[in-house]
């Protein structure tokens, strides 16, 4: 029997959803196992005791911990509209240290502030939008997606974030001088390659993944 990529995964992590997408645009057949937060899988925890999704685990073993790695290894197994080559840019790690690095740091604040012992996200709500949302939308004022003027690898990595972000407060953001960023939003969140990716799976169930796309052809402006 064909031994397959196992995918520990949490539905609505965009860590998760950026590896999930990109393991559906290169048709992987794979198992999925959505894990509950307060209850992960000894089988987890013994391929990464880090213990965070996502994380994949090879048919030979090998165990890739980073949601990029996981982008990067599934898009070089089947590319073929050339979605990975966005991911490889002088600009694509610019933009990847500031959405994992700045603007993650913001969000969580932003939608956890006790976590943090703040009274409220509001200041680091204008760090993000500063720091990461008012760059993008002048790039996307430009161009329809981040790395032209088709979807890329690029978009997939960052668009869960600021999905997230939108989220806290929906009014709050749909009145940001941000147009270009609500409708670059609005596309991929439409994108087959996302409702793919978003397919409910049940709880520590693992199961062969059923959200492939039919094929790895780019989302056109």
């Amino acid at each position: 029997m064909l031994k397959l990529p196992v995918l520990y995964t949490y539905r609505r992590c965009p860590y998760a959803m950026r590896a999930r997408m990109a393991l559906c645009l290169s048709q992987q057949v794979f198992v999925a196992h959505e894990i509950v937060l307060r209850d992960k899988p000894q089988a987890l925890l013994a391929a990464s005791p880090k213990g965070t999704v996502p994380v994949l685990v090879l048919p030979d073993g090998q165990v890739l911990e980073e949601s990029l790695d996981i982008m990067r290894w599934a898009l070089s197994q089947r590319d073929a509209s050339g979605w990975g080559a966005s991911l490889q840019t002088p600009q694509a790690q610019h933009w990847l240290a500031l959405n994992d690095g700045a603007f993650k740091a913001s969000l969580d604040r932003y939608k956890y502030p006790q976590r943090f012992g703040l009274p409220s996200g509001q200041g680091a709500r204008g760090e993000a939008v500063h720091a990461m949302l008012l760059p993008l939308n002048h790039l996307l004022e430009q161009q329809p997606f981040m790395a032209g003027l088709a979807m890329g690898g690029l978009d997939l990595a960052v668009f869960p974030f600021v999905r997230q972000f939108a989220a806290v407060d929906a009014a709050w953001f749909a009145g940001l001088p941000c147009v270009a960023v609500a409708q670059w939003l609005a596309q991929c969140l439409s994108s087959e390659v996302f409702e793919a990716a978003m397919c409910k799976l049940p709880a520590n169930t693992p199961q062969v993944f059923p959200g492939l796309i039919p094929g790895p052809a780019p989302i056109d402006s």
